[in-house]
């Protein structure tokens, strides 16, 4: 035995190689696989990652790359620094960030690209953590379905807070992590400077409203309102008229040739005539078209390569995250391995113990933009309380589980494990206010 305690000291890689080796075989080993819970799980894991896929890797991920990649490529270091970096004026930085974040109807994934765009070309720690915790938690579609299924009260009270959390969590990150904050501040300044751009603010500004804008309308999602649904049924119009309008832009602002143009546009139309019941068939054609152009100019190569590198630091982490939640919690309307019985009866009171349970699944589960609210709303109708409910509200649209698993990779353990602490801590505190005392 003391030979063997000599050799593990000895070779401690070996070691922890062979005990990571056990540890995954004795998980085998003891897969309850064949009982009828685990399998349906397993399956569960697997509908859900391949509706993620169906529904968000092409319509939400891939322009949010796209739209990331620019900002990096694009948009010059000088201005995120005076705008949104350590050193901007706080309520100007704060108040553009969750501005910015309200504007966009994204999911806890498809924000994530945007933040580490623009944290990475030198945003400030607090901003970019406003625009990550704004941009799925109040955007204004969110609000209005909200009010309309669950009831004005709690509508009013979910916005409020969500815009409250994302100043106060941006305002405490800034605080514990200052230090850091300056040094990375003196570090950007010598490493890029105040450069500007070689075009004008204006033409920038049009070019990432024009592709936030086919973003948000690609993804625009059915709801019980007549004016939703009114656009709802000409997205896709609405969507094309952007592109179009972004490719003129691309030819005249950025010297793109028209006949490259013109044949991508060419090849977009006859899919989406060829296939129209699979819109995204076509809009995948197109970004792919934009970025095999852009790949072979020399001018704006490095939008393709900083798209890619976040595409390709992102989406394997999503898809493991997505799968996981999958077999944790399932689909809304289906069981993972936890009973959702167990889940109702957790959250059936205003009680502080309630709360905490609320916003720890609510930061765990997956919820692509709006479905929290019919989940909600079921969960409601099962009993859950008022108090509960508004915690979920605020922390699950924020936090996911393969969402965290990308930001620990832009800001690192440390600050990860905060951020979802404090989301959770507020969301908990908020709802305990709510449910007792409102």
């Amino acid at each position: 035995m003391s030979r063997l305690l000599e050799l593990c000291r000895n070779n401690p890689r070996q070691t922890y190689l062979l005990a990571s080796m056990l540890a995954v075989f004795l998980a085998i080993y003891f897969i309850p696989a064949g009982t009828e819970r685990f399998d349906n799980a397993v399956l569960e894991a697997i509908y859900l990652t391949n509706w993620y896929a169906r529904e968000h890797v092409i319509l939400c991920l891939l322009p949010a790359f796209l739209i990331a990649g620019a900002m990096a490529a694009y948009i010059s270091q000088g201005a995120v620094m005076r705008h949104l970096g350590p050193q901007a004026s706080k309520p100007a930085a704060f108040g553009m960030a969750s501005v910015s974040g309200t504007l966009l109807a994204v999911c806890s994934c498809t924000v994530l690209p945007l933040f580490g765009g623009i944290y990475k070309r030198g945003a400030g720690l607090g901003a970019a953590i406003a625009f990550l915790y704004s941009g799925p938690a109040i955007n204004i579609m969110a609000i209005v379905v909200t009010a309309k299924v669950l009831g004005a009260e709690i509508g009013i009270a979910r916005a409020v807070g969500a815009i409250i959390f994302s100043i106060v969590i941006g305002t405490i990150m800034h605080l514990i992590y200052r230090k850091e904050e300056s040094q990375r501040a003196i570090t950007n300044t010598r490493g890029f400077g105040g450069e500007d751009g070689d075009k004008p603010t204006g033409v920038i500004a049009t070019f990432f409203i024009l592709m936030v804008g086919i973003l948000v309308f690609a993804n625009w999602t059915a709801a019980d309102s007549a004016v939703w649904m009114q656009i709802y049924q000409w997205k896709w119009q609405i969507t094309a008229l952007l592109s179009v309008a972004f490719g003129a832009l691309l030819v005249w602002r950025w010297q793109w040739p028209a006949s490259q143009l013109l044949i991508l546009a060419a090849v977009v139309v006859i899919a989406a005539l060829a296939v129209p019941a699979a819109p995204e068939l076509p809009f995948a054609l197109g970004i792919a078209g934009l970025m095999l152009i852009s790949a072979l100019r020399d001018s704006d190569r490095e939008w393709a390569a900083q798209s890619w590198d976040f595409a390709k630091q992102i989406l394997p982490l999503l898809l493991a995250g997505v799968f996981v939640a999958g077999f944790a919690l399932g689909r809304p309307g289906h069981e993972g391995i936890i009973p959702s019985a167990w889940v109702a009866a957790a959250v059936g009171d205003n009680s502080l113990t309630s709360t905490i349970i609320a916003s720890v699944l609510g930061a765990l589960m997956y919820f692509s933009t709006l479905t929290e609210v019919p989940i909600v709303d079921a969960l409601m109708g099962a009993g859950m309380g008022k108090g509960p409910a508004l915690a979920l509200l605020l922390a699950g649209p924020a936090l996911s589980l393969p969402n965290m698993l990308v930001i620990r990779t832009v800001l690192g353990t440390q600050k990860t494990l905060v951020y979802c602490g404090l989301v959770v801590v507020m969301a908990t505190t908020t709802g305990v206010i709510y449910g007792n005392f409102w």
